[in-house]
């Protein structure tokens, strides 16, 4: 007697799309059946035509608490990515207070998160100068690898790190290192101002193909793994391309916002579309489309980061005073679906970026597939339905988004937690390590 069996005529599995009947037992996937095969089941659930997917993983997500939970909270951001059709996220070291820069943070960030989760959760651990013996430490805890930027991050207990700085740190400990790839070098301070073009000129793309170049430098010199968070510069590429070619371990990730939002159409005093860096041209976003079609580019992942309407300084529509991130963790499923379909990619794609290859790049085997012995993480996905975003429906904290009003392809209809679903009653999200 299974404990529950899903049915789709659309299963997206590691092969392919094909039909299904996934069979649960305690939390994990005990068997993939023939989609109309009788099964011994407490439950047994048939989507017809409504397509199952493994639940997404989200390596980049801004959680905030504690310290800053009005910005947002496990609670908030768990109950939303369950909605999204994701099952696991990887909580960034900032901006939280304490940030996850020493094992007494990382506790600390667990205790606030306890009995909070309504997914998964694992953690970054963070490097910033001087911390470099703290890392080894940090990372037996199992923090899955240091995000280090090499720009001002925007809070002040967390700074940036010089080379130096980043080559100590990568060092120190034998860690896979996610990198903000921002040379401060490249950049000028923006003037108060509510157009889009004079926040874009002041964060240029030079400024993320000379933080990538410094990132791989001291990849190859240490001989660790990096990966490149965020990816807006399309010029970026051919130096990953290139470093790959010899060896140097380096991957990338991009986000919703830059592959299918354009910043000729941003409005001027649209702060909801400020994040750093900064949404470039629909050209550039092509050229993002297709390194992720062509593997150079592994993941799509959300770097949820919001905050408080106020700081978003919506009254004035200031982008240099507002506060630079977009909150998505609900939205990225449906938002690259609708882009993706319109380019001839499949569900088993958008399935690849944000779910196998996110689980893949933090080692979680058990995530991100359908699969025998994986997690029983799924997620019914209608992916012909239409929603219009309304900013007010949506689970994260604080209402912002760039993404309202606008129509979406692509509706989330259950998610599953080690099949269990999720209704955002009771909260049953586990803490993962690297170990998990």
């Amino acid at each position: 007697m299974f404990d529950l069996v899903v049915r789709s005529r659309r299963a997206i599995m590691p092969e392919g799309e094909a039909p299904a009947a996934v069979a649960v037992e305690a939390g994990t996937i005990k068997g993939i059946f023939p989609y109309g095969v009788e099964l011994p089941a407490a439950t047994d659930v048939d989507l017809a035509d409504t397509c199952l997917t493994p639940g997404l993983v989200d390596t980049h997500v801004h959680v905030n608490e504690p310290g800053r939970t009005a910005w947002e909270g496990f609670a908030s951001a768990t109950r939303a990515a369950a909605a999204g059709g994701v099952t696991t996220i990887i909580d960034m070291p900032l901006n939280s207070l304490p940030p996850t820069v020493d094992r007494s943070a990382l506790a600390a960030k667990q205790a606030a998160a306890t009995g909070q989760c309504h997914v998964d959760v694992g953690f970054w651990g963070g490097a910033i100068p001087g911390n470099a013996p703290d890392l080894p430490g940090l990372h037996a805890a199992g923090v899955f690898g240091f995000k280090a930027f090499l720009a001002d991050s925007g809070v002040p207990e967390f700074p940036p790190v010089d080379r130096a700085q980043l080559t100590a740190a990568m060092a120190a400990a034998d860690a896979l290192f996610v990198v903000h790839a921002e040379d401060p070098e490249h950049l000028r301070d923006a003037a108060s101002s509510a157009a889009y073009a004079d926040f874009l000129s002041s964060r240029p793309a030079d400024a993320e193909h000379a933080a990538v170049a410094t990132a791989i430098d001291v990849a190859r010199a240490t001989g660790r793994r990096v990966h490149i968070l965020h990816l807006s510069a399309a010029s970026a590429l051919p130096l990953i391309a290139e470093a790959r070619a010899v060896g140097v371990r380096v991957s990338a990730e991009t986000c919703p916002h830059y592959l299918t939002l354009d910043a000729a159409q941003i409005p001027d005093g649209a702060t909801e579309f400020k994040c750093c860096p900064p949404i470039r041209d629909g050209a550039n976003a092509d050229r993002l489309w297709a390194a992720l079609a062509d593997g150079l580019i592994t993941c799509v992942v959300s770097d949820h980061s919001p905050c408080t309407p106020e700081l978003k300084r919506q009254d004035t529509g200031d982008f240099a005073a507002a506060w630079g991130g977009i909150a998505s963790v609900q939205l990225g499923l449906p938002v690259i679906w609708t882009s993706a379909r319109e380019r001839g990619h499949s569900l088993a794609d958008v399935v690849s970026w944000m779910a196998t290859r996110p689980a893949e790049l933090v080692g979680l085997p058990r995530k991100g597939r359908i699969a025998v012995g994986a997690d029983a993480d799924l997620v019914a996905f209608d992916p012909d339905a239409e929603f219009v975003v309304d900013a007010h429906a949506l689970h994260h904290k604080n209402p912002v988004t760039p993404y309202a009003g606008k129509t979406l392809k692509g509706v989330v209809r259950t998610t599953w937690l080690r099949g269990s679903q999720v209704t955002g009653a009771r909260p049953a999200g586990r803490f993962l390590t690297r170990e998990s």
